[in-house]
């Protein structure tokens, strides 16, 4: 297993400016899918579960995946006896079921080495009807992580949007959801769009 990158800040990461964002992302997941009770969700890059813990009352159950060790023991945490959940520790390609209704992943994509390879296997779990949501940012010059080297700097929308075209998902829109503010260099702060994708099996 890789490094885990994010273990120095698990137990810190729930704090109110991601709480915001993520309650944003959620919001504007609900305004544009209708939910459904029976549903099996699957949240790629789960993190802390601060995404998938607000959906879990409005799905049947849902699958959390993460890379990171140190993030899926805090969202493991707040799993009680009540909870239909299941979690993988891991890259999303190990859930292998074909049994997914509604995968989701917010501020998580751009983490993903490979995810060319990552849309093709969210086309291949999820069930005829099913929906991919994916929340993350327009291309930027990599100020937001403060240049650290990370896989994508944020994403082309109309390429990403071609891509789940490709893959097979039949109706795919992207629109540009929210604006973050966070410091570009000490000083200096910087704006940068969140887009929401919804692909429809």
């Amino acid at each position: 297993m890789k490094t885990d990158n994010f273990a120095h800040r698990a137990a810190e990461w729930d704090n109110p400016s991601k709480t915001e964002m993520t309650k944003i992302f959620v919001d504007e997941l609900k305004r544009n899918v209708t939910l459904n009770k029976q549903w099996k969700a699957l949240e790629v890059g789960a993190g802390t579960g601060l995404v998938g813990f607000q959906l879990l009352p409005l799905v049947g159950s849902i699958v959390f995946e993460d890379t990171s060790a140190a993030m899926l023991d805090v969202l493991k945490s707040k799993i009680t006896t009540e909870n239909n959940v299941e979690v993988v520790h891991g890259e999303v390609q190990q859930y292998e079921k074909q049994d997914i209704d509604l995968a989701f992943s917010c501020m998580a994509f751009h983490h993903i080495e490979d995810s060319d390879a990552t849309i093709h296997h969210l086309y291949s779990i999820t069930n005829t009807n099913g929906v991919v949501v994916i929340g993350d940012l327009v291309t930027e010059d990599g100020s937001f992580h403060h240049f650290e080297p990370i896989p994508h700097k944020g994403f082309d929308v109309a390429e990403l949007k071609a891509k789940f075209a490709q893959a097979g998902f039949s109706d795919v829109t992207v629109h540009v959801y929210n604006t973050l503010k966070r410091e570009r260099v000490p000083g200096v702060i910087g704006e940068y769009d969140q887009f929401i994708l919804i692909a429809k099996k």
